[in-house]
């Protein structure tokens, strides 16, 4: 594997993370009620117990996407 070959596959796996975050922020923004509907049913939760999960849900995706993947893209790009 050579330095070019994983900057570019860092910098892909980087897109497709911030795009699937961008993707469920707008679903869990936009059709809320839909959503939590569904999750209640499946679940059993409670509706304040659901917006705790989601939001601790997208807030460690989103480390968890730029630890393993906008980071790596970045020092390989300085390298």
């Amino acid at each position: 594997m050579t330095i070019d070959f994983l900057t570019t596959f860092f910098g892909w796996i980087a897109v497709i993370n911030i795009a699937y975050l961008a993707l469920a922020t707008l679903v869990l923004t936009l059709m809320r009620g839909w959503v939590t509907n569904m999750h209640t049913r499946i679940f059993g939760l409670d509706g304040s117990e659901l917006k705790l999960a989601y939001f601790n849900w997208v807030g460690q995706y989103k480390i968890m996407a730029l630890i393993f993947s906008v980071v790596p893209y970045i020092a390989l790009r300085l390298a």
